[in-house]
C-alpha cells in the first residue's frame, strides 16, 4: 500500500554520516552499471530511481525532462517502490511553477526541510509526506542550461545530513545529464537521418523521369530519353532551349537520377552576377583577397565536390572568364581568388543557355575550345509552340499543382484548352503556368474557361494562324456540358460564324444571338 501523506508511522532509523556515505557510494556504483547496460532512456531512468529509493534512502524519486518547444518539464519517470505503481499521466510543470518549475527557471537546487512549510509545493502526484524534506536539483547540459529536474524525498526528517544528500543528488543529476545528452543526440541524429531519407525519396520522386514526362510528342520523348541515358555517366551536358522551357528541371533530373544523387547539387546563374563577383562565387576567395573578404570562403566548385554543378546562362560569361572556366573543366583544378594553393575537385558540370553557341563561336563571342569542352552531350529542349499537342496534358498537370496550392478543385474547359493551343507562347512553359494561375484566380468556381483565359490578356495575342493540330470536336450532345460551354463549343466548331453554330445546335440565328448575349460570351473576331 502507498503511504498516505501526513500519516504518522515509526520513522526509519537514522544513519550516521559514515553509513550514509557507504550507501551513497554503493548507489553511485550501481547507477554507473545501469547507465552502461540499459537499452533505453526510460529503462535507465526507472532503474536509477529504484536505486535512489532502495539503497540511498531517497524515496518517491522523479525525473522530468524539458520540452523546449513549450518551455515546460514533463515528468518522465517516477519510482515509489515495487508495490506502488504510480500513474504519471500528463504531469507538467511550467518554468517557475511550483518547486519543480522554480528549479527549471533559475537552475539552482531547492531543498525543503519540511514540505508543509512551503506553500508553493504543488504535489500533483499526491505522493509525498508533508512532514519530511524534499530535494530538487537541476539536470544540465554541457553549456550549463537546465534540461531537466531530478527530485526525491529523504526517508528521514531533516537533519545535519540533508546537505550531504543534496550533494549526492547533484552528483546523480550530473551523471544523468550525460546520459540524457547522449540519448538526445542519438535521437536527433536518427531524426535527421530519417528526414534526410524522406527528403531524398521526395526529391527522387519529384525529379524521377517517370514523373516528368508530360506530353507525348516525339521531340519531348527524345529529350527525356537522352537525359535518362546521360544521367548514368559523368559526361558534361549542355542543355539548350529558350527561356522558360525547363532547362533547370532537366538538369535536376540528370543529377537526382545519377550515381551522384546523394552528393551536392549546386546551381549558379552566370548572368546574375558581374564578372568580378562571378569569379569569387565560383572559385571562392581567401581572407583579405579584396575589400570585404573578412574570411576564407568556398566557391561553388568546392561546394559541389563529388556532386553536380549546374551553370545556367553559360552563354553570358565574358571571353576573359571563359578562359578561366576552361581550365577547371579540362584539369578539374583551380585556385581561390587571392590564393596560391591548387585545389582539385571531382564534379559533373551541366550547363544551360538560350543562346545559339555555334553562332556565338562564329562571331568570336564564345571560345571554340570551351564550346567543344561543354558540348560533350547536347540536349535541345523544343519551345512550347513546336509541341502544342502537349499543351492539354501539360496544362492539366500545372493546374493540378495550382489546385494543391490553392486548396480547391480546378478544372479546364475544352474551350480554354483550344484557346491555349492557339497561342504562340513566347515565354514557353513558364508563361503557360503564369497564365493558368492568373486565370484560376479569375475563376470563382474553379472552372477555368475561355473567358477566364481572356481576362489574363491572352485573347489579344491569339496567333493569326491556328495550331496545325487536329483536336477531337466537342460532343455537343454531352449532357455533362452546361449550356454556356455547349454554345462556345459550337461557335468554335463553326469558326465563330453564328448562323453555322446555330445549325449545329438546332437553333435559329436569333436564338443563338440571344444566348450569346445572356450567357455573356465574348465573341472572337477572326
Amino acid at each position: 500500500m502507498m503511504t498516505p501523506k501526513n500519516s504518522v508511522l515509526s520513522p526509519p532509523k537514522a544513519v550516521s554520516r559514515t553509513e550514509l556515505l557507504e550507501h551513497e557510494m554503493h548507489a553511485l556504483s550501481r547507477i554507473s552499471q545501469i547507465i552502461c547496460h540499459s537499452q533505453t532512456i526510460e529503462q535507465t531512468f526507472s532503474e536509477v530511481l529504484a536505486v535512489l529509493h532502495e539503497i540511498a534512502g531517497m524515496q518517491h524519486g522523479l525525473i522530468s525532462i524539458i520540452d523546449p518547444e513549450h518551455n515546460v518539464v514533463q515528468v518522465s519517470a517516477i519510482y515509489s517502490g515495487e508495490s506502488e505503481k504510480v500513474k504519471i499521466g500528463n504531469v507538467k510543470y511550467r518554468s517557475g511553477e511550483g518547486i519543480i518549475g522554480r528549479v527549471l527557471s533559475h537552475g539552482n537546487p531547492i531543498v525543503l526541510g519540511r514540505i508543509s512549510s512551503e506553500p508553493n509545493f504543488l504535489d500533483r502526484l499526491a505522493l509525498y509526506d508533508y512532514e519530511l524534506p524534499f530535494v530538487g536539483v537541476p539536470i544540465e547540459n554541457n553549456e550549463g542550461t537546465t534540461i531537466g529536474v531530478l527530485a526525491a524525498q529523504p526517508e528521514t526528517p531533516a537533519d545535519d545530513l540533508l546537505s550531504e544528500r543534496t550533494r549526492f543528488m547533484e552528483t546523480v543529476a550530473h551523471i544523468l545529464s550525460q546520459t540524457v545528452r547522449l540519448v538526445l543526440n542519438v535521437e536527433l541524429g536518427e531524426q535527421i537521418a530519417t528526414e534526410r531519407d524522406e527528403l531524398r525519396r521526395e526529391v527522387r520522386g519529384k525529379f524521377g523521369f517517370e514523373n516528368m514526362v508530360i506530353g507525348h510528342t516525339t521531340s519531348m520523348r527524345r529529350v527525356f530519353d537522352q537525359a535518362r541515358r546521360v544521367a548514368k555517366w559523368d559526361s558534361t551536358v549542355l542543355v539548350l532551349g529558350e527561356s522558360g522551357t525547363g532547362k533547370e528541371l532537366i538538369s535536376s533530373a540528370i543529377h537526382y537520377n545519377s550515381p551522384r544523387a546523394k552528393q551536392a547539387y549546386v546551381r549558379l546563374n552566370c548572368a546574375a552576377l558581374p564578372e568580378t563577383l562571378l569569379e569569387s562565387e565560383l572559385f571562392g576567395h581567401e581572407k583579405g583577397a579584396f575589400t570585404g573578404a573578412v574570411k576564407q570562403r568556398k566557391g561553388r566548385f568546392e561546394q559541389a565536390d563529388g556532386g553536380t554543378l549546374f551553370l545556367d546562362e553559360i552563354g553570358e560569361i565574358s571571353p576573359m572568364f571563359q578562359a578561366k572556366l576552361l581550365r577547371i573543366l579540362q584539369e578539374g583544378e583551380f585556385e581561390r581568388v587571392g590564393g596560391t594553393q591548387t585545389i582539385k575537385v571531382d564534379i559533373r558540370v551541366v550547363a544551360a543557355t538560350n543562346r545559339n553557341l555555334e553562332a556565338e563561336v562564329e562571331k568570336g563571342k564564345f571560345r571554340e575550345d570551351l564550346y567543344y569542352r561543354l558540348n560533350v552531350m547536347t540536349i535541345g529542349i523544343p519551345p512550347l509552340r513546336e509541341r502544342r499537342a502537349d499543351i492539354p496534358e501539360l496544362a492539366e498537370f500545372l493546374l493540378t499543382k495550382l489546385s494543391e496550392r490553392q486548396k480547391r478543385t480546378l478544372s479546364l474547359t475544352n474551350s480554354a484548352v483550344r484557346m491555349l493551343m492557339n497561342y504562340s507562347w513566347p515565354g514557353n512553359v513558364r508563361e503557360l503556368e503564369n497564365c493558368l494561375e492568373r486565370a484560376s484566380i479569375m475563376s470563382e468556381d474553379g472552372a477555368v474557361d475561355s473567358d477566364a483565359i481572356s481576362m489574363t490578356g491572352l485573347n489579344y495575342e491569339i496567333t493569326s494562324s491556328p495550331a496545325q493540330i487536329e483536336l477531337p470536336p466537342t460532343d455537343l450532345s454531352d449532357e455533362n456540358l452546361d449550356e454556356r460551354e455547349k454554345v462556345i463549343a459550337a461557335l468554335e466548331q463553326a469558326g465563330w460564324v453564328q448562323a453555322k453554330a446555330a445549325r449545329l445546335l438546332g437553333m435559329t440565328p436569333r436564338q443563338i444571338a440571344y444566348r450569346i448575349q445572356t450567357l455573356n460570351i465574348n465573341v472572337r473576331k477572326l
